[in-house]
């Protein structure tokens, strides 16, 4: 990789971090440290634990998120959690190749599928790493089917 230089510069009207990358030309080297800092924008959640207080998480930890109510109940590895998003906008902020949509109702991290069967009814059924089972709608198995089986 070429050499880096940082610059900070700061930019008291904005209200969100902008980053610029200035290059000769859009290269590999580009490309990947572009890549690298988009994936890095979804590594991590704000989250509201049981008391309310809010909590930062890694998106890795995450098993499963679903509805209930008005709100998205983030299940993770050490606990539940909740974040006032809607599932759509937390579809599109965590990365397609490891999360994906099974119901209107809920995402799952594929990371954290340990057994999944397809039944001759032509339902879905996932195990995930926390012990919980959940189902498939059936307008979804086709895409799901491709990436459990890494047919992409």
């Amino acid at each position: 990789m070429k050499k880096i230089d940082l610059i900070f510069e700061p930019e008291p009207s904005l209200d969100h971090i902008e980053v610029r990358v200035r290059a000769a030309a859009k290269d590999d080297d580009v490309a990947q440290l572009m890549e690298r800092i988009r994936a890095r924008e979804t590594e991590r959640m704000t989250v509201m634990d049981e008391t309310g207080a809010f909590q930062i998480i890694d998106v890795s930890g995450i098993i499963s998120i679903s509805v209930e109510g008005k709100q998205a109940k983030v299940v993770t590895e050490t606990g539940r959690y909740t974040v006032r998003q809607a599932l759509q906008t937390l579809e599109e902020r965590l990365e397609k190749g490891r999360f994906v949509r099974i119901s209107r109702y809920e995402i799952v991290n594929l990371d954290k599928v340990l057994k999944y069967d397809f039944t001759l009814g032509g339902t879905l059924r996932l195990e995930l790493s926390n012990g919980t089972e959940t189902w498939a709608s059936r307008r979804n198995i086709p895409s799901i089917r491709k990436k459990l089986t890494k047919e992409e």
